[in-house]
């Protein structure tokens, strides 16, 4: 009855407050190592997978998932949760106007909202919210959220670049359980509109959330880290994943999200692209 009781409140949202026990943490949780290094061929690279239906762990390089990183753009999921929480940003249509200033992407150069901003990875967008956020309101919820060491001492506007900030394949996917079922303290509007906007796929069989993060080097002409974490719910199960890739060079977000999805599919939790992936 209790193991029925615990299995059902890990796939299930709840409302802020509610007296129902958290789930253990991943940490306590039954684990396996599970050998990927195929998929991961020329990467230095760290995979973990939690079934909430089973409330067991898979991990590809179990060191490497407990080594903090730079977050890169998957900070920009806690981020928009934040700055939602505190008024910063309204909803997922928050609209900002673009300066002006050519960057390196097209998809930078115009107006953006919260939504599309999440989705194209709008770097000027997030550092328009920190100033309004503050630093002691950031450390604030940083240490609220549990999140990584917690430390942005390397600039406001930056500190998730791959500097002072670094959490682990670990810690993001503790997070993002505690996001995907509302057990984080925050309000239900701020939580559910972040969960809207990293909302990748949503089909009558499955909802596949995430998002992407990259790291350049100090010269900026290679990338060297890559991230995608996320979630898939399906049915009465939830699956919570978090991987980056590293290496010298074409070591970035999009390719990690490309052999998580390779790695999803092949364990039958993602259906089969229905044709044929562009890289």
């Amino acid at each position: 009855m209790m193991l029925s009781m615990i299995l059902a409140i890990c796939l299930l949202p709840v409302e802020l407050g509610a007296a129902i026990p958290a789930p253990p943490s991943v940490n306590t949780l039954p684990s396996t190592t599970i050998d990927l290094a195929k998929t991961f061929d020329g990467f230095e690279a760290s995979f973990v997978l939690v079934n909430e239906k089973t409330q067991t762990v898979e991990r590809f390089n179990p060191k490497r998932c407990r080594e903090r990183l730079g977050p890169c753009s998957t900070f920009k999921v806690p981020h928009a949760l934040i700055a939602l929480e505190l008024g910063v940003l309204t909803d997922e249509n928050h609209p900002m106007k673009w300066d002006g200033q050519q960057r390196w992407r097209d998809a930078l150069n115009r107006d953006h909202t919260l939504a599309s901003a999440m989705s194209d990875s709008v770097l000027w967008y997030f550092q328009r919210v920190a100033p309004e956020i503050g630093e002691e309101r950031m450390r604030a919820n940083l240490k609220k959220l549990d999140y990584g060491n917690q430390d942005i001492s390397s600039g406001l506007t930056t500190f998730w670049l791959n500097q002072s900030l670094k959490i682990s394949a670990d810690e993001q996917v503790e997070f993002l359980r505690k996001l995907r079922t509302g057990r984080l303290p925050y309000g239900k509007h701020a939580l559910k509109t972040t969960r809207k906007v990293i909302t990748l796929e949503s089909t009558k069989d499955y909802t596949l959330a995430g998002k992407t993060g990259t790291a350049a080097s100090d010269d900026h002409e290679r990338m060297i880290l890559g991230w995608f974490i996320g979630y898939v719910e399906r049915g009465d199960e939830a699956y919570v994943f978090a991987c980056n890739i590293a290496a010298d060079e074409k070591a970035h977000g999009p390719r990690a999200k490309k052999l998580v999805l390779k790695v999803l599919r092949a364990r039958g939790i993602l259906p089969a692209p229905t044709s044929a992936p562009v890289d």
